[in-house]
């Protein structure tokens, strides 16, 4: 029955996804702005999405952080508007707005009623090439800036410690570069720095419009014709020129300690392929990868071999961020269990990691993962603004529409041996950075 269900159900939704998919719409005003329409009729709301292809990754030698201080600063005083308004504005017309800043892009969004599309594009519009930036704006933003960093990072050792991690796994590339900047530099921005990087960087020709919801396309392209349509595109944007990380030679390892660390543990970092235009196949095999090895504390390869029986582990897991730009990581952890090292719960995960590489892949977990992966696709589509955030986040990501739409049927095609082949590409420990974190008494002890 079991091998029957797992047979059955994956044939069930495939035939279910394609009833429920959104239509989706593109095209590109004389200005470059490009413009993606997902219609999702079910409910009167919309939302409305500017994704520029700039993030941290594409920041100024020095002025680490400035992405993410400019997207603060996008909420102050345009042209049109005062500073605060468009938030306001949205509010008070029972919506909700945030932005937000990755590696490879920035973002801003509104959630609204379908009608009130008009009012937020209008809005979105006027900050895009008309920031109107003042000295007054920099000192009280930038403190806003680095509380948000004593909150997030100082405060939490594994957030210091997944800096330092990343520091060490990129020695040229900027993802080793924290996105919310490092304190030291965050300190030093500047109105100028901010202005600077806005007129370089924003504007029609270096972004995307994603609108999802009840929207009809033509609708869509006469508002943006208005209000984005006569937008000059602006000269100073560049193609993206990132730096090349140079081949990682030996396994890079780190001792990280602090008081405050509860439970010990264990992460090791691999480079990895991420996804690329036209070639997922490597990337859809090493996100199933990560879920058979360790996506569930209960059914995982590492939840059977660590985690139960005489337990070698508390918790532990596999994971991989495919949708970057450049190359990314795939990566390991152990919380080893009581009376165990760090040095024995290294060696238990590796143990783990070579027992699996040997036994291979169990069809049926593989399975009952697609299932899991198919089901969540299609409860994807209930949110208009997951299936906006998957378009915006995958463009600005160098993936294509069809890439995006093709990706489910990629994963579905993911066989044992794929698995077991980019899993032995990428565990290679000359690519690896291996940290372990841990009190600093017990740093202290171990000395």
């Amino acid at each position: 029955m079991r091998q029957f269900l797992a047979a059955l159900i994956p044939a069930v939704l495939s035939m279910v996804l394609p009833l429920q998919a959104a239509e989706v719409t593109d095209f590109k005003l004389d200005n470059g702005l490009e413009v993606v329409v997902i219609e999702d009729h079910r409910a009167p709301a919309v939302v409305h999405m500017v994704w520029y292809r700039v993030g941290s990754a594409d920041e100024p030698p020095g002025q680490s952080g400035i992405a993410h201080f400019l997207e603060h600063l996008m909420f102050k005083a345009t042209d049109e508007l005062e500073s605060g308004e468009l938030s306001e504005t949205v509010a008070r017309n029972g919506g909700s707005d945030n932005a937000f800043t990755s590696y490879d892009y920035t973002g801003y969004f509104q959630r609204i009623a379908a009608d009130r599309l008009e009012l937020v594009m209008r809005m979105e519009a006027s900050r895009m090439d008309g920031l109107a930036l003042v000295e007054d704006d920099i000192a009280t933003e930038r403190d806003v800036v680095i509380e948000e960093r004593n909150l997030r990072t100082e405060n939490d050792p594994g957030a210091l410690f997944a800096e330092q991690r990343s520091a060490a796994q990129y020695l040229n590339h900027p993802y080793g570069i924290p996105i919310i900047g490092w304190k030291h530099e965050a300190h030093s921005l500047t109105l100028e720095d901010a202005v600077s990087f806005y007129e370089q960087h924003y504007g029609p020709n270096n972004a995307i419009l994603v609108v999802a919801g009840d929207v009809e396309p033509e609708q869509v392209r006469e508002l943006a014709e208005t209000y984005y349509g006569v937008i000059p595109p602006n000269p100073a944007v560049k193609p993206r020129k990132r730096v090349v990380e140079p081949p990682q030679l030996a396994e890079r390892r780190l001792v990280f300690t602090d008081p405050r660390v509860a439970d010990p543990y264990v992460v090791r970092t691999y480079l990895a392929p991420e996804r690329d235009p036209g070639a997922q196949e490597k990337a859809a095999a090493l996100t199933m990868l990560a879920q058979v090895l360790g996506g569930s504390p209960q059914t995982s390869v590492f939840a059977e071999k660590l985690n139960f029986g005489p337990p070698k582990a508390i918790y532990s897991a596999a994971w991989y961020s495919g949708q970057m730009l450049d190359d990314t990581t795939f990566g390991l952890a152990i919380v080893p269990a009581e009376g165990m090292s760090l040095e024995e719960a290294e060696a238990a995960m590796d143990q783990a990691v070579a027992e699996f590489l040997e036994e291979g892949v169990d069809p049926e977990d593989l399975a009952r993962i697609k299932m899991q992966v198919r089901s969540s696709e299609i409860y994807a589509l209930d949110d208009i603004s997951t299936v906006a955030n998957r378009y915006g986040s995958g463009l600005t990501s160098g993936l294509t529409i069809a890439d995006i739409q093709a990706w489910p049927a990629i994963l579905e095609a993911v066989t044992e041996e794929d698995i077991i082949a980019a899993a032995h590409e990428v565990f290679d420990r000359r690519n690896a950075v291996t940290g372990y974190v841990m009190p600093t008494d017990a740093a202290e002890v171990s000395q």
